[in-house]
Formats: structure tokens, C-alpha cells, sequence
């Protein structure tokens, strides 16, 4: 039997609203329909762990009296899902923890408030790894999310329930954070499409861990979804301060300097001195530069202002580890073993371990090459408007319980780790970087590529996903 929400699942969120705004659809009908979705279908993924609809119905019921009054706003009316980890009133807010259950949140995160204030209905929380800290989504009190592609495999974490979400068509629109790749991966194992802001563009005002008012030093939150368009539309939503700094300043972001893939300039790595990347992923930079090459833009595979990738991803590993070691005692710190010996993730994670027991100078060490290495990325792009590499070293990977820290990437042993190497070049400098779906490996798997670009130059790593939206096909929905 067809499935009744299929018509309308598969809209984009822009698109959405549009018919919504023509009264072609009310917000009623189209809730409902993602509910009917969920119930049916989430049994098998585990993506939206925490369901809301109650107060859905209340607020479609409210939209529709909005657009019949002739009331427009970006999302009025449209149902979307955010990550578990940011405050959502009436809801609890675990990360994972299940001493933070029965513990509802008193209000919305910052992010939430600008979500609901465009006029986007929120259905429900999407699953996480405990603490955001993991390679896989999976925690003891939700369980773990299947990827709606193979539900054998990871959907990746921790956004990984906001991903598969997305990809089932159980929401228009996510919301996610991401400090080691927490949004792309997840985004390229579910071929969907994400969004890492620039630095402080988006408030992470209430998502933080609980029982804690401080955020993370290297986290950015952002959007996930099915097109680049719908990025570029829930950026236009999210970008700007939380309070008190929403009194002082605004944001206006930087128009790209092109409009078409024959003016851009772009440089492309598939390889990374650190770490091994499958041949699937070195196949799509590859599919990418072939295509840049014949609409007639400037491509090049090597550049002498590239910065050292090799201390780029040993920056970032120091400073994550001790500013996710400072939040355990110094016993169980020290009881995190990785191979200092090995190479790859396992080496990078040993660097960070003796950076955060060694204390406050290893941070400072570890910041002011941080900001040697973002003065580098200003000066490459001043030669180059993007630079396109793997969001990962490979596609989703089955699930794994019994060695957490290994995988198998073309039949070569990894760690979990590996794909640090990638994802912490845009964030230990904080620079934006947009997912985007490349196509799929010879499993059929989706295959993904980040999109880097100057600090605040997220409308232009945005918009060139979305030309290549057009060459290459983006979202394909999964055969769930």
C-alpha cells in the first residue's frame, strides 16, 4: 500500500512554505502527515526519540489561523526536528545522560526562539551519542538510530539522529551542532545536506551539557536538510546573537563573488597526510574536479598556500582533548588510552591527551597556533574562493559494539578517529563548511563532500553546493 505522507514528504522546506503561504496545503495536513510518517517508519531508524505532538497540533492549528489572516513568515507552518541536546521548552534535555531525565527545560534555546519565531513547528527531538562524543548515535536512554540506508550502519554522531530524520522525510528542516564534524558526518553517511557556521554566527545559548551554562570552545551550531537552498533559507532564520549581544549588533553576511561554477576558484584534496581516505571518497573529489574542470573554472588539486594540513589536525586534537578531558576527573582521563605509537586518529587523539594533562599552557600553546593556522586559511583564501575535501574518510560503516575504537576502511584497519583529520581543518579555525550529497559508492551508500570557505563566506560555501546541486543531483531519498 502507498504511503499516504509520501506526496509531501519529500518537498523542500522552501518549497513547503510556499504552498502553504498559497493555501495549497494547510499546516494541519502537513503536520499530521509527518506524524503518520514517524509513527509508521521510525520504528525501524530511532531518529526522533522524543515526540512533541501535542503541542504541534496546537501550534498548526495556530499557523493556519496566521496564513489565513494573511501572516508571512520564512517557516509558517512548516514541521521540523532539532537535535536532543538543545533546550526546547517542556522537553528534557539528557545528551544522552539518564541522570538528566524528567528534567524539562523551562525554556528554548536561543536557536529554538528564532525556529519558532519564523514560523517553524517543532514535532519532536532527534537521537545523539552521550555527550555528543562518539562516532555512532547511540545512548542508554534512547537507544541507538539506524541509518535509513542500510539499517545495519551508523547514521554517524552525533547529529546522527537529525540526519536520518531528514532522510526518512520525517522533517523538513534540522537543527544540529557540530565541534568534530557532529553535523557533516552524520549529513554525508545519510546523504543529506549540512551546514557548519562560521564561528559565533548562530547563539548556542542553551545547548549545553546539563547542569552546565558554558558551551564549547570549538562548537558552532547549524542547519541540516535536503537542499542547499533550504540551508541557505534556515541560515537566513538561525544567523545572529543571543542576549545580550542582540542589543548591540547584526548580522549581514557577504554575498559569494560569482554566480556560476566557470567563475569560481577551487582547490580540491583527496588525500591528507595523517590519515588513510577510502577510494569512494578520493572517487567523488575526483567526480567534483572533473566537473568543475568542464564548466570552466579554476581547479587545481595542489596550492603552496595551503596550510600544513598534518599540524592543522594535531591543533585541533589538542585543544578538544583537553577541553573535553577538563570536564572528567584526572582518573578517568587518565584511563583513555590511544596509541601514540599508531598512526592516523589513534596518534592524534594521544597527541591531545598529553596536551590536556599537561594544563593551561598547552592550551594557550595550542591557541596561538590556532590562530597562526587561521591567519594561513585567510591568506589561502585570498588565492582561492573554496577548497573541497571529504567530510570523512569514508561512507557509513556498520555498527560496531564489540571494537569502538577501530573500523575497516578499505580492508585497512582505522580508528574512529580518522575522520578528526578532515572535519577539524574548518573547525579548529572556524571557518564554515556545507556537506553536501556527491552521490553514492558501489554499495550504494551515499558518498559526501565538505565545502570550505573564508570565515563568515557561508553564503558562498552554500550557494556553490548548490551548483553542484544541479551537476551531480543532490539528496536522493534513501529505499527505506
Amino acid at each position: 500500500m502507498a504511503d499516504p505522507s509520501a506526496s509531501l514528504a519529500w518537498l523542500s522546506a522552501h518549497r513547503l512554505a510556499e504552498l502553504l503561504a498559497r493555501r495549497d496545503v494547510s499546516a494541519q495536513e502537513v503536520l499530521e502527515a509527518a506524524i503518520s510518517r514517524i509513527e509508521a517508519q521510525d520504528g525501524a531508524l530511532n531518529a526522533v526519540v522524543v515526540r512533541d505532538y501535542a503541542e504541534a497540533r496546537k501550534a498548526a492549528l495556530l499557523a493556519d489561523w496566521r496564513l489565513d489572516h494573511g501572516e508571512r513568515r520564512p517557516l509558517l507552518g512548516v514541521p521540523i526536528t532539532v537535535k536532543e541536546s538543545f533546550l526546547v521548552r517542556g522537553l528534557d534535555t539528557t545528551w544522552g545522560f539518564p541522570a538528566a531525565r524528567a528534567n524539562p527545560a523551562a525554556g528554548d534555546s536561543a536557536a529554538v526562539q528564532r525556529l519558532r519565531h519564523a514560523g517553524a513547528i517543532i514535532v519532536g527531538k532527534t537521537n545523539v551519542c552521550t555527550a555528543l562524543s562518539d562516532s555512532q548515535c547511540d545512548n542508554p536512554v534512547y537507544g541507538r538510530t539506524n541509518n535509513p540506508w542500510d539499517l545495519s550502519r551508523t547514521t554517524g554522531g552525533s547529529s546522527g539522529g537529525s540526519a536520518a530524520a531528514l532522510a526518512a522525510g520525517f522533517s523538513y528542516l534540522e537543527m544540529g551542532s557540530d565541534v568534530a564534524g557532529s553535523i557533516r558526518v552524520p549529513a554525508s553517511y545519510c546523504g543529506v545536506y549540512g551546514h557548519r557556521s562560521s564561528a559565533g554566527l548562530v547563539s548556542s545559548q542553551g545547548h549545553h551539557l546539563p547542569g552546565s551554562l558554558t558551551g564549547s570552545e570549538l562548537g558552532v551550531i547549524g542547519p541540516l536538510a535536503r537542499t542547499a537552498d533550504d540551508l541557505r533559507l534556515a541560515l537566513s532564520v538561525l544567523a545572529g546573537p543571543g542576549t545580550p549581544e542582540a542589543d548591540a549588533w547584526r548580522v549581514q553576511l557577504p554575498s559569494p563573488r560569482w554566480q556560476s561554477l566557470a567563475e569560481c576558484r577551487v582547490l580540491l584534496l583527496d588525500t591528507h597526510p595523517l590519515v588513510y581516505t577510502s577510494a569512494a571518497v578520493r572517487s567523488a573529489v575526483q567526480n567534483v574536479t572533473d566537473t568543475l574542470a568542464n564548466s570552466g573554472g579554476k581547479v587545481a588539486r595542489h596550492s603552496e598556500v595551503l596550510p600544513d594540513l598534518a599540524a592543522s589536525a594535531e591543533c585541533f586534537a589538542r585543544l578538544l582533548l583537553i577541553q573535553n578531558l577538563s570536564k572528567m576527573s584526572p582518573e578517568q582521563a587518565q584511563a583513555l588510552h590511544y596509541d601514540s605509537t599508531a598512526g592516523g586518529g589513534e596518534r592524534l587523539m594521544a597527541i591531545g591527551k598529553k596536551s590536556a594533562m599537561a594544563g593551561a599552557r598547552a592550551w594557550f600553546e595550542a591557541q596561538e597556533e590556532r590562530a597562526r593556522l587561521t591567519q594561513q586559511w585567510r591568506r589561502c583564501f585570498q588565492d582561492w574562493d573554496l577548497v573541497v575535501c571529504p567530510s570523512t574518510t569514508t561512507t557509513a560503516f556498520p555498527h560496531d559494539d564489540a571494537d569502538p575504537a577501530r573500523r575497516r576502511v578499505d580492508g585497512q584497519t582505522c580508528s574512529y578517529f580518522d575522520h578528526l583529520a578532515w572535519v577539524g581543518m574548518a573547525s579548529v579555525a572556524g571557518l564554515p563548511a556545507t556537506q553536501c550529497p556527491c552521490g553514492l559508492d558501489e554499495q550504494g551508500l551515499p558518498v559526501g563532500l565538505q565545502v570550505m570557505g573564508a570565515p563568515y563566506a557561508d553564503l558562498s560555501t552554500i550557494g556553490f553546493a548548490g551548483l553542484l546541486e544541479r551537476e551531480l543531483g543532490g539528496f536522493r531519498a534513501p529505499p527505506l
